[in-house]
Formats: structure tokens, C-alpha cells, sequence
């Protein structure tokens, strides 16, 4: 069955059946970078969400849109981590039993917080197709509703709440870069700035082990690949969701791609800099200013930081990486 398009009525509606459990988040600034990339440059913390990521406006505004059957029965997500969490967050709010399948090499900071929520984890495999597969095993055999991760009509709405956030915080940004995994945040965001600036550019960024998302717009066409290879865990995934490629060929201006290494320079900047811990994942929008400066000489640019959970041992060994 298709996945109904969501609208920007969606995404307003998405705004107030979240209000009051999302933060809105600020927008950091950096002089130091702004000279150093030529730009006016304003970073979205979604790192300072709840979860510590913006998984939190999808996954609570899919919650709340169940009716009390679905409810009744439980849900079950399938996530590399910051889905689950969300995910867990918003049954508790709500008074629902939740599963979360993980992959086995999930982020531990990323798995105690799905627990401490109330969430039961299941670990299965190492993709995102291994994911999946458990987690519809599971509920064929008990039942739970399935909360998809991002393809899917209220999770797009509510990850597009960001998005509209954006510009009212900056009404005249040039652009608007985002972070790609599975596609939902980008499309959802890309639905509401498009809906109401249609001047302003969206560009999606993704790391050069896990572009998938940047070929399928090259090509025109949804590829799928057999793995990826990124410190950007939630960029793993193999491919983009189909509604979300649908939208992303619609509302998305460009692409762009980033290395691990600059991935990693620009969680260093985050943190010596601007004093806020940022996941791989959340520091590859900025990194693309960064490195891909030229093209961005005067304009205003926004920068989602999409996360900021990140094992301490990991980030100390990542950011001391010369």
C-alpha cells in the first residue's frame, strides 16, 4: 500500500500534537567560523533535543497518531539508536510497551537510554535489513504496531516541525543544509521550507562510505546498496525510504558529500569551539560548509546538527585523531 504524501498541513498539525514535549531548539553561531568559511552561518541544535537528537518530533508525533488498537498492542521499532530512543521516550509519555531492535554493534550510550526509557532492546545483525527483519518477525508473532524510523507520513510531518522552525528563527536564510540517512528528516524539512520560501535551497549531505542518498539524486533513481562504511551510524542504512525519495527528487536542490575525516575535524571544532558534543551524524551538515565553502561565499546558511549521543570513550578517540 503507498505511504500518503504528507502535506505542510501535516507538518503544522505535527507542530501541535508535539508542543509541549519538544524543545525548540536554538541556533548556535561562530564567528571563527563564519571567517573561516566566508558565510553567515547559523547551527540548529537538535543535539540539545530530548534523546539528544531530532528523532523525538517524528517518532512522538507517529505515537500520538495511533488509534487505541494500535496502541493496545504495543509497538516495535527497528533503529541504529536514536530512532529507538525517541521512539521509547514517546511510549512513555504515552503509556505504550515498546521494542526496539538494534544492530549488535549499536552505541551502548544509544541502547541503555532505549532501556532506560522502558524500552525492551533485541539486537539483530548489523544492517538495516537485519533490523527490519526482526522487527517484522516479531510482529507477526506478538502483534506490536510497527513505528518505521522514516518512511513514513507522520514521522516525515514531525521531523519537518525542524524545518519550520528554521525559518522563523532565520526568515531570510539562503540555505539550508541537512543531514541524510533514511530520508525523513530531509524530506520533511525540505516539504516546509519549500512550502514556505520557495527561493530557499535545501541541500542533503551525506558521508562518501554511505551516499546512496547523494546517487539516487544523481541518478534518478532509488539505489540501494549491499553496505556502507562510515563512522556516521545513522547513515548505515542501505538505502532511502521510498516515500522519502519521492520527496527528496521534489523539494531537495542539491547533494553533497563529506569524508569521515572531515566528519571527525568538525565534531573537534564543535567541541573547542562552541563548547556542544556532536555526534558523527549531526556534524556532517556543517562539515559540508566547511568543505565545500566556495559554494557558499556570502550567502546565510543553516546547518541542522541532527545529534549529539556519542559514547564518551568514542569521542575522546575521535576527536583526538589527528
Amino acid at each position: 500500500m503507498k505511504i500518503k504524501t504528507p502535506t505542510l498541513a501535516d507538518i503544522e498539525q505535527a507542530t501541535e500534537r508535539i508542543k509541549g514535549e519538544v524543545h525548540l531548539t536554538p541556533l548556535f553561531r561562530s564567528r571563527t567560523f563564519d571567517s573561516d568559511t566566508g558565510t553567515v552561518a547559523f547551527f540548529k541544535t537538535e543535539n540539545l533535543q530530548r534523546i539528544g537528537a531530532f528523532k523525538i518530533r517524528g517518532a512522538l508525533n507517529k505515537i500520538r497518531s495511533l488509534n487505541d488498537n494500535e496502541k493496545s498492542r504495543g509497538v516495535i521499532t527497528f533503529s541504529s539508536g536514536n530512532h529507538g530512543q525517541a521512539t521509547a521516550l514517546a511510549t512513555r509519555l504515552e503509556n505504550i510497551k515498546c521494542v526496539v531492535v538494534m544492530p549488535e554493534n549499536a552505541r551502548t550510550s544509544k541502547r541503555n537510554a532505549a532501556e532506560g526509557y522502558g524500552a525492551q532492546v533485541v539486537a539483530a545483525g548489523t544492517t538495516s535489513d537485519d533490523r527490519y527483519e526482526r522487527a517484522l518477525g516479531l510482529h507477526k508473532e506478538f502483534g506490536y504496531t510497527i513505528i518505521p524510523p522514516y518512511d513514513d507520513h507522520f514521522i516525515i510531518a514531525g521531523q519537518g516541525t525542524c524545518g519550520l522552525e528554521i525559518i522563523e528563527q532565520v526568515p531570510d536564510v539562503d540555505i539550508v543544509l541537512v543531514p541524510v540517512g533514511g530520508g525523513g528528516l530531509i524530506s520533511g524539512c525540505a516539504l516546509a521550507i519549500k512550502s514556505k520560501k520557495p527561493h530557499v535551497r535545501v541541500v542533503g549531505v551525506e558521508t562518501n562510505g554511505a551516499d546512496d542518498a547523494n546517487q539516487s539524486f544523481r541518478q534518478k533513481k532509488l539505489i540501494r546498496y549491499d553496505k556502507t562504511s562510515t563512522i556516521a551510524d545513522g547513515m548505515r542504512n542501505l538505502s532511502l525510504g521510498n516515500l522519502n525519495f519521492e520527496m527528496i527528487l521534489k523539494y531537495v536542490d542539491d547533494m553533497m558529500t563529506v569524508s569521515d575525516e572531515d566528519v571527525i575535524s568538525m565534531m573537534r571544532f564543535f567541541f573547542e569551539r562552541m563548547k556542544i558534543v556532536v555526534e558523527p551524524t549531526g556534524a556532517v551538515a556543517a562539515a559540508a560548509v566547511r568543505v565545500h565553502s566556495s559554494q557558499f561565499q556570502g550567502k546565510k546558511v543553516c546547518a541542522i546538527i541532527s545529534g549529539g549521543n556519542i559514547d564518551t570513550n568514542d569521542f575522546l578517540s575521535l576527536v583526538k585523531q589527528s
